[in-house]
């Protein structure tokens, strides 16, 4: 998919009043990419509010989307106050209720400003690239990464140390990567906010993976997001990098619990995120 491509994705067809229909990616996916729901579903929520953007979302992914059935949004306009709006959508595939998001959007104004500091990490000219890097893993790392690479296009992402991607268990609960979309998107606000949204979906459950010497494409494991949640903190661009600074403080029962940060080349922190998702074992791999 090109980054042309995902600017269409993302122009949701109207249906009437607060309804909306979008497509999915043809990329051999067998559910929908979360990071796509998310994006869609921001895009529908912003088309039913005017001078405020959004500040914060909260979503829940309640059934793997079919990326061969069209997907229909729905907005609640929960409330209209003076400093901020609340909408509530969901999406439907065949009537069911597939994912629900509750939406944020505040008016602009003047207040207090901190935001915690960026690790030291190489900028992204000097990580490697991973379609080059490739060459130089062995075995289940370059099936691994050659799988996310054949998928996530327009993502473009610079792993800021390649050796997380080898079976090795005992590393530190956390990664940090360089990642935007790999080509120009227009000059929109609104839509560098959902690409936003669509790529904080990529990458996430690894950082609770690398510990146990596994990655998402790693077929003795089943991995799926089951919420996510953004805090939008600066204006930014999605198709310039952002580093990617993941943690996980916890795994337990089956899930993972990921903590992201996304930081412009500048040090500005622009986005916060978090996300829990299943990482459980497939049975026939249990001992």
């Amino acid at each position: 998919m090109t980054a042309k491509e995902l600017v269409a994705l993302l122009d949701l067809a109207p249906l009437g009043e607060d309804r909306f229909a979008g497509g999915s990616a043809q990329n051999g996916w067998r559910r929908v990419f979360g990071g796509q729901v998310l994006a869609q579903a921001l895009v529908a929520a912003e088309r039913t509010v005017v001078g405020r953007a959004p500040h914060s979302l909260h979503a829940y992914f309640l059934l793997g989307g079919d990326p061969r059935t069209p997907i229909v949004f729905e907005v609640e306009r929960v409330r209209d106050g003076r400093s901020f709006t609340t909408r509530r959508i969901v999406a439907r595939q065949n009537g069911a209720p597939i994912f629900v998001m509750v939406a944020s959007f505040h008016v602009p104004e003047q207040g207090f400003e901190h935001a915690a500091a960026p690790p030291k990490a190489p900028p992204p000219e000097a990580c490697p690239d991973p379609r080059l890097a490739i060459e130089k893993l062995d075995g289940p790392s370059r099936f691994h990464m050659k799988g996310m690479l054949d998928t996530i296009w327009p993502i473009d992402f610079r792993p800021t140390d390649l050796a997380r991607y080898a079976p090795e268990a005992g590393r530190d609960p956390s990664q940090n990567l360089w990642v935007r979309i790999g080509e120009p998107l227009p000059d929109d606000p609104a839509l560098h906010r959902a690409a936003l949204l669509y790529l904080s979906d990529f990458s996430l459950l690894d950082a609770a993976l690398v510990t146990h010497g596994r990655t998402i494409h790693d077929n003795r494991i089943q991995v799926a997001s089951l919420d996510h949640a953004m805090w939008l903190h600066q204006p930014m661009r999605a198709d310039e990098w952002l580093l990617y600074v993941e943690d996980s403080p916890a795994a337990s029962g089956g899930r993972g619990l990921v903590r992201g940060l996304l930081y412009a080349r500048d040090g500005t922190l622009v986005a916060s995120v978090a996300q829990e998702g299943l990482i459980r074992q497939k049975r026939k791999n249990l001992a």
